[in-house]
């Protein structure tokens, strides 16, 4: 006679909270790292606000939300980077081809410029975070063989760049996360996050749209090709 692993109804319990279309919406709107208010998310997700509250209590209560009040609104964020994480992990899962189609021009393109580039949480990604995770391991900055590692001038790039480091917690330096539309690992972690902050507080990439879509600006632009080569073209 086998015994059933006690981890299994937990576990069922938890995947349970992605399978729903509602909810699995209201995650990946989230994975541009702000907090959304409950009525910004019932439209995004196409759903009455009573609908949407139900499924956000549900997200809180099994901790892949935070929420805080301000005055009468209602804000939720994802828990962490490793919701995140995740979220991301679960989506490359997704096979190719299966993604229901784009309704119109505008879902067409909005859908273009997030794979162009986007933020994955608190980290670039899209063809973007590839260009320049590439150029990164191409100068020797970035190792990769055997998961992601900063080089000694890896480090020391990042202190020329005027990027810091901060270091908290237990969060890795770098981390390899998989990109779930280019199907390959973009860098995550501390200098993932870094970068991304830096590019956005200097202009070298500004959000576009109501999603996660970024774009390099010309001074990105100028930037990416002075200090790691990344040619124009590649961020278009």
């Amino acid at each position: 006679m086998t015994t059933r692993d006690p981890r299994a109804t937990a576990l069922a319990r938890f995947a349970a909270l992605f399978a729903d279309e509602t909810r699995a919406a209201c995650l990946l709107a989230l994975l541009d790292g702000r907090a959304w208010t409950a009525g910004e998310l019932a439209r995004h997700a196409g759903v009455a606000a009573s609908t949407l509250s139900e499924h956000l209590g549900r997200l809180v209560e099994g901790g892949l939300l935070t929420e805080e009040r301000q005055g009468r609104h209602r804000y939720v964020r994802l828990a962490d980077a490793r919701i995140a994480q995740l979220m991301e992990d679960l989506a490359s899962q997704v096979p190719s081809g299966t993604a229901v189609r784009p309704r119109n021009l505008r879902e067409s393109s909005a859908g273009s410029a997030m794979a162009r580039g986007r933020t994955c949480y608190d980290h670039l990604a899209g063809r973007l975070g590839i260009t320049v995770t590439d150029a990164l391991t191409a100068r020797g900055l970035l190792e990769q063989e055997t998961g992601f590692a900063l080089t000694g001038a890896g480090l020391a790039w990042f202190a020329s760049a005027g990027i810091d480091l901060e270091r908290r917690g237990r969060r890795p330096l770098a981390r390899a996360c998989l990109d779930w539309t280019e199907r390959r690992p973009h860098l995550a972690g501390v200098a993932g996050a870094a970068l991304c902050r830096h590019a956005l507080d200097t202009g070298w990439c500004v959000r576009i749209g109501s999603e996660r879509a970024v774009k390099v600006t010309a001074a990105g632009e100028r930037a990416l090709w002075d200090l790691l080569g990344v040619e124009a073209v590649a961020l278009r």
